[in-house]
């Protein structure tokens, strides 16, 4: 949809016409449900990585930034949420990202400019979810036939297939009872990672505690803006107005209750495993918490069934995130191949969807087997994709509709808020890249291991 018929899409006859929002986005949720979805696209396993996070910045930064990305994010998202709820009662209900900042902003570049940045995010989420998942079902084949010849991408394949059949599912509303698993699910493996590291840690084969920062000035630097982008892409998401439209109307006030669900999880979740993780491995936590607990040399260091029931919790919530930031991606392709005066399940409906649907995650598991060396081209994403739509435009977008007085608090706060992450995304995306270079040499197409 063109910028100039953002609005046209938001009254009553045009959102009849609009396939993507019928079909995809229908509005049919409560409060709970959105908590649901919140948690599903941000507590995820990246949370494994917070340990190896608090490597680059120490324990007193680490927990400054921790608490700081949490406080600025549940900000940020609950000023988007009552921008969205100030174009409702206008009349202008979005349920897009993209057409809100273009209407909002008034600018068509920036409807252009979103759908870029959320496309990249979610295909890159998509991509690196199918990629997790089959190194989960690689590292549980390894520990059962340590000498078996599947090898990554045999199992990529395996997920791809699985998330063919899942994609189906017809709208974002319909994964709620999934998501609600993903929850628990995500409740589950912190609980099991922080139980294996406290054992761990009590163990004769206990790792030395290292907290020590990089020898050099320039390491240090670099390693902590790493690890802030690392932050930001933990707590960020993207697509939090599609979330808000799955609510039935009014939504208003509705997203608030949303937010302090997730934000709940979050606290269980995201300080339990930091914590505990870097308090046992210091510096030399590994990218992937589980990774430090079941080490390639020498005896796993929490009993191996433990660890692989947090695998399995692990694997199951990758589906149910792939599926969430698909969404997007199966709205735009739908509100222009689907038909509104027939059923979501007529033939009509039907055929394409699942034709497009299976492209789409046929692609997303080619890319994942070609490209094993993915997390590090998923950095370089978080850094320059989720601060500009989850740290800079609510910011912008709330001064806007709102306008508070330039000399207001929150005013000032929200113009701090931007200048701060958008030097931090800077900083983030050059050292992320530089991460790359120096793993350069590492990577090979179609390779049977992940480079960290």
């Amino acid at each position: 949809m063109a910028p100039s018929t953002a609005n046209k899409a938001n009254d009553s006859g045009g959102r009849d016409q609009d396939a993507g929002a019928q079909f995809v986005l229908e509005s049919k949720g409560q409060w709970w449900h959105a908590g649901y979805h919140l948690t599903t696209a941000i507590v995820g396993p990246t949370i494994l990585t917070l340990p190896y996070a608090f490597g680059g910045l120490g324990w007193v930064v680490g927990l400054v930034c921790l608490t700081a990305m949490g406080l600025v994010t549940f900000y940020s998202y609950y000023l988007m949420s009552l921008v969205l709820d100030h174009c409702e009662k206008e009349g202008r209900r979005h349920i897009r990202f993209r057409e809100l900042a273009a209407d909002v902003l008034g600018s068509g570049w920036m409807f252009y400019f979103v759908i870029f940045i959320q496309t990249a995010i979610n295909i890159g989420v998509g991509i690196g979810a199918i990629l997790l998942a089959g190194e989960c079902l690689k590292i549980m084949y390894t520990s059962l036939s340590p000498n078996g010849s599947l090898k990554l991408y045999h199992f990529i394949a395996m997920v791809t297939v699985v998330m063919i059949v899942l994609s189906q599912l017809p709208s974002f509303h319909s994964l709620r009872h999934l998501n609600l698993g993903s929850l628990l699910l995500s409740l589950g493996y912190s609980a099991v990672v922080v139980g294996a590291c406290i054992y761990a840690g009590k163990s004769k084969d206990a790792p030395q505690r290292d907290y020590s920062l990089a020898s050099t000035k320039g390491g240090r630097v670099f390693n902590a803006f790493t690890s802030i982008s690392i932050l930001a892409a933990i707590f960020g998401n993207g697509i939090l107005p599609e979330i808000q439209a799955t609510l039935a109307t009014p939504a208003t006030g509705k997203m608030l209750k949303g937010l302090l669900l997730c934000y709940t999880v979050i606290f269980l979740t995201f300080y339990s495993v930091a914590v505990s993780g870097y308090y046992v491995f210091g510096n030399q936590s590994s990218s992937n918490i589980l990774q430090s607990l079941l080490p390639d040399v020498g005896p796993a260091l929490a009993p191996t069934w433990v660890l692989g029931l947090g695998v399995i919790f692990v694997l199951l919530q990758l589906l149910a995130i792939d599926l969430v930031y698909s969404q997007v991606s199966f709205e735009i392709m739908e509100k222009n191949s689907a038909d509104t005066s027939q059923g979501v399940f007529s033939k009509r409906n039907l055929v394409p969807r699942l034709i497009l649907r299976s492209l789409y995650m046929l692609a997303c598991g080619f890319f994942a087997a070609m490209l094993p060396f993915f997390g590090d081209i998923s950095g370089v994403v978080g850094a320059i994709g989720f601060i500009p739509l989850d740290f800079v435009l609510p910011m912008l977008l709330y001064n806007k509709t709102h306008k508070p007085s330039r000399t207001s608090f929150t005013y000032i706060i929200n113009a701090m808020i931007i200048v701060v992450f958008t030097g931090a995304g800077i900083m983030g995306a050059f050292s992320t890249i530089r991460k790359l270079v120096l793993d350069a040499n590492q990577f090979k197409l179609f390779s049977s291991n992940v480079v960290e």
